[in-house]
């Protein structure tokens, strides 16, 4: 039986920092990880970092959710990892747009009932955001509490955001809405795969409940290309003049100055710029609500 870990969270909460941490972790102690990933939209910039600096076997899934609309591309995605490679346990990382139990709905496939054995949803809960969780729309705020609430581990990330009395509340909180899981304050989603095998218990199938598709949320996402370079202060200046609606932001921006383009990532109001090694094409997602009419200058 090959081992299956669910990584969910909402957009830029820090689910990718997680599955990186494991990836490592789990090569370090000779185990042989897979990766699923679920990117929203058509662009693969996540898979692409992961694949890139990982070296691990890896399938993705493009343009929506791992859900029961895309079931059947789950299937085959996963059929393909355990006919191609020698893996022993599998790391799906959704997008931030799924519900979780609609993404282990579709593994639960008749295809994997005797080769795959789901151990649980490990979900990274933005700590700020939680805070703040009364701005966003109702709709998406729903989505949000939903994945936190079928988590069977919480990690309360981001924490060196927080004051003291902040991470009090927000662990408190996050425990009482979900009374099961642990909350584990983290930062940069540093959690040792050790803690999460030896917490999640086998997950029963009839813990499947059926539930409203991450596809009917108003979310879109919006694909911006760079034609040259641009000015680090000025890009930063147009960011945070965007509206609170635009969640999330991945991609590789052509800086002046720079060799290759900078790999950059914004979640609520947070950018983060890391040097790339290998000239990545210059493009960048953004994630969010009524995002289709933003463009940079």
């Amino acid at each position: 039986m090959i081992d299956v870990y669910l990584l969910s969270g909402f957009l830029g909460s820090g689910k990718t920092s997680l599955l990186m941490n494991l990836i490592s972790e789990l090569k370090e102690i000779g185990r042989k990880p897979a990766v699923l990933m679920n990117e929203f939209g058509s662009i693969s910039i996540d898979s692409d970092t992961v694949g890139q600096s990982q070296d691990v076997p890896l399938k993705e899934l493009l343009n929506g959710c791992i859900c029961c609309s895309g079931s059947e591309k789950t299937e085959a995605q996963l059929q393909g990892l355990l006919e191609e490679h020698d893996v022993d346990v599998i790391l799906i990382e959704t997008t931030g747009a799924a519900h979780p139990v609609e993404a282990l709905d579709a593994v639960y496939s008749p295809l994997f009932a005797e080769k795959l054995r789901v151990k649980g949803i490990v979900t990274v809960a933005d700590t700020k955001r939680w805070l703040e969780r009364d701005k966003m729309s109702p709709q998406i705020r729903s989505l949000f509490m939903e994945q936190i609430r079928h988590a069977h581990i919480i990690l309360a990330n981001k924490t060196d955001l927080l004051t003291e009395g902040e991470l009090a509340t927000v662990s408190m909180e996050l425990s009482n809405f979900n009374n099961t899981a642990p909350v584990i304050q983290t930062t940069k989603a540093q959690l040792s795969f050790s803690f999460i095998e030896e917490t999640l218990g086998n997950i029963q199938n009839d813990e499947v409940k059926t539930v409203i598709s991450g596809k009917h949320l108003p979310l879109t996402s919006k694909l911006l290309t760079f034609e040259k370079a641009v000015d680090k202060e000025e890009f930063e200046m147009w960011v945070r003049s965007l509206p609170d609606t635009v969640y999330r932001m991945k991609g590789y921006v052509p800086l002046k100055g720079a060799k290759n383009p900078y790999l950059f990532q914004y979640a609520y109001g947070m950018v983060n710029w890391m040097p790339e090694y290998v000239k990545m094409e210059a493009r960048l997602v953004i994630i969010g609500e009524g995002v289709s009419q933003l463009k940079y200058q």
